[in-house]
């Protein structure tokens, strides 16, 4: 493993201070490893820069990367979806990066994304 991805669920984490975010990302930093963040969690965890304090520093950071929802990675998500017979595009962006870069994923729904990727490794939050 190389790191993390992080589905909303885990950015709203962040800035609530949950610790099992902090002990992740704690790790992260000391193996030199990336923290993933597709976009589409993005956009649904992020609210108000000047509040979210945690999560604005995050994305600041060396190790984490924002991976936009390109469009190669839209079809991709898009056959996860018609796979599953789900509908949550962030979730699906989510697996997909978690599957690209060969990263377990920081989640606040297990049951949804285990669904979507069940081989990936998935730690509650």
């Amino acid at each position: 493993m190389n790191g993390y991805t992080f589905d909303a669920g885990a950015l709203i984490g962040l800035d609530r201070g949950n610790r099992g975010v902090t002990i992740l990302l704690t790790r992260a930093v000391k193996n030199g490893w990336q923290i993933t963040v597709p976009a589409t969690a993005l956009a649904q965890a992020f609210r108000d820069r000047k509040r979210q304090a945690n999560l604005s520093t995050l994305l600041k950071r060396r190790y984490t990367v924002v991976v936009p929802l390109s469009e190669e990675d839209a079809s991709q998500v898009g056959k996860i979806l018609a796979a599953t017979g789900t509908k949550d595009i962030a979730d699906a962006h989510v697996a997909l990066c978690a599957l690209k870069e060969g990263q377990a994923i920081a989640t606040s729904d297990p049951d949804d994304l285990h669904h979507l990727a069940p081989d990936i490794e998935l730690i509650p939050i």
